[in-house]
């Protein structure tokens, strides 16, 4: 292309990267939280951020499962997102969709139990949170 290899793998690297935004922004795009969900998420916000730190620090749950919180809350801190926070709904719903997935995964490798155990918030916020991110409110 340019003649240089350095300059090509530059330029293919920010191709890859700029294509790789353009789909999950089409993805976030397409799997956005309908309705008022967005709304409830971000009442929850505070909680799941006190559940996300207290699991992230609960030594009982296995280490992948910390070491993916830990990123998740690492996430969530810095000030650049997959879609900027500018951008009104989807700004915010990249992060509620990773939070969630997260969650999802803790909920698969630690239990529910675990989590209930960490919330810090009332029992009709668990029962929002269950129903924003899909996962059971009580114990299998």
């Amino acid at each position: 292309m340019t003649g240089s290899a350095w300059w090509d793998l530059l330029i293919g690297v920010a191709a890859a990267l700029l294509l790789a935004w353009a789909v999950l922004v089409v993805a976030l795009l397409v799997v956005r939280p309908r309705g008022g969900l967005l709304r409830e998420a971000l009442r929850l916000l505070p909680d799941v951020l006190r559940l996300i730190r207290r699991l992230a620090a609960d030594k009982t749950l296995p280490r992948g499962v910390r070491i993916r919180l830990g990123l998740l809350l690492a996430y969530l801190a810095l000030p650049i997102d997959l879609v900027p926070d500018f951008i009104p709904v989807l700004g915010y719903a990249d992060d509620a969709i990773i939070a969630t997935a997260v969650l999802r995964g803790v909920v698969r490798r630690a239990g529910i139990d675990a989590v209930r155990a960490h919330w810090p918030g009332t029992d009709d916020g668990f029962a929002a949170l269950a129903r924003l991110t899909g996962i059971r409110a009580s114990a299998t």
